[in-house]
């Protein structure tokens, strides 16, 4: 099974140097030398280009480096009530919500936090379109669009898949729709590069061509991977720059992944080595409870100095569900109870999605400097944060 699915790439840069008992196990690990230099990559692109690029909290929340953060990008954008009062609160800056429904009871709330207020629908945008223009500030709205271009490569990852819930299908776009509309969002990609984008662009474009006019922004959401290091920068700086000039509109960007891409592991430990026709390992990190993704995506995370041949493993969680399974992976000697081992890239989408099924305890999270070798512990959970869920 391990073999069919995807290996997910990661840059095990400085973590090679990394002691990997000066943690609890298991615990996330980020680098904040790491972080920052996405940020600076990611400044570069908004002093070259023009755009206004805010970092997604969806995909890393880690507010121990929110003032990291506000330093280099303009504001973040959220998902709902939550991730709002996260934004307001510990990084300023502009606030973009989104959200494929709101709630009455928390759309004032929203209102007061934002700075644009992006609706999944017409009928949304309508409803609460008068609490906006009644609101004490003025608030932008928007409007989520589905261009019907599918650069998805993954089905349950494409918004643009047919009979999506995300966005009104721009066939169905029409003046009377963009009503009080300021700006346009669209998030078409996942973890992809520029070419995509582009793609998506020239197909949309001649539809949107006649309301452009009316509009103050266009907003491309996330899922690009602008921090890869095969990214093509230049040629998104250039795209950017052409369609300020020929729109005059502000372009907005919200990378999530690629602010925390490559700058954090996942530490964890062997607990038991049983055999069944193959070599087992039980581990206290769990995919279910701790990536989530491992079985959503699918896909296979990368592991801390692996090698392409020796003593190979399937290794899996302490939890009851039969499919907590991470992978094969294969380590140059024997495996032996206690056993550190790390997995790359969990610093953005794990952390958020992590979860107490079967009781399982949530890594800890530890801040990391590279360059200093200082380590902070930030967070560690106990019993009351699983109890306190429940009731």
């Amino acid at each position: 099974m391990a073999e069919m699915m995807q290996t997910q790439a990661g840059d095990a840069g400085a973590f090679r140097e990394f002691d990997l008992s000066r943690v609890p196990s298991p615990c996330f690990v980020v680098d904040e030398v790491a972080v920052e230099g996405n940020l600076k990559v990611l400044a570069d692109v908004a002093d070259r280009s023009g755009a206004v690029v805010l970092s997604a909290l969806k995909a890393f929340s880690m507010f121990a480096l929110a003032p990291m953060v506000s330093r280099y990008l303009s504001g973040t954008c959220a998902s709902g009530l939550f991730e709002a009062r996260l934004g307001r609160e510990e990084y300023g800056g502009e606030l973009a919500t989104y959200c494929a429904g709101y709630k009455t009871s928390e759309i004032d709330e929203i209102i007061a936090l934002s700075n644009h207020v992006i609706f999944n629908s017409v009928a949304q945008k309508d409803r609460f379109l008068p609490r906006i223009r009644a609101a004490e500030r003025p608030v932008q709205v928007g409007l989520r669009l589905n261009p019907e271009h599918s650069e998805g490569e993954v089905a349950r990852y494409d918004p643009c898949a047919p009979c999506s819930r995300l966005g009104m299908p721009v066939s169905q776009l029409t003046a009377e729709a963009l009503n009080g509309v300021d700006g346009l969002h669209m998030h078409t990609l996942c973890e992809q590069g520029f070419e995509p984008l582009a793609r998506t662009w020239a197909a949309v474009e001649p539809k949107l061509a006649p309301y452009l006019g009316q509009l103050k922004w266009l907003n491309f959401g996330g899922g690009h991977h602008i921090t890869r290091d095969d990214y093509d920068r230049e040629a998104l700086v250039k795209f950017i720059r052409d369609l300020r000039e020929r729109t005059g509109l502000t372009i907005y960007l919200e990378p999530g992944e690629a602010v925390a891409l490559d700058a954090g592991i996942l530490v964890g430990e062997v607990l038991d080595l049983p055999q069944n026709g193959i070599d087992l390992a039980i581990t206290d990190i769990s995919a279910t409870c701790h990536m989530p993704d491992v079985i959503e995506a699918p896909y296979r995370p990368a592991l801390l100095d692996e090698q392409e041949s020796g003593h190979r493993y399937r290794l899996g969680g302490p939890s009851c569900l039969a499919g907590d399974v991470i992978g094969d992976y294969t380590w140059a000697k024997p495996l032996a109870i206690g056993d550190r081992f790390a997995f790359l890239d969990q610093a953005h989408y794990s952390m958020v999605k992590t979860n107490t099924f079967n009781g399982v305890a949530l890594p800890a999270i530890a801040l990391w400097n590279s360059d200093t070798d200082d380590l902070r512990m930030v967070r560690e959970f106990s019993y009351d944060d699983f109890k306190s869920r429940l009731s």
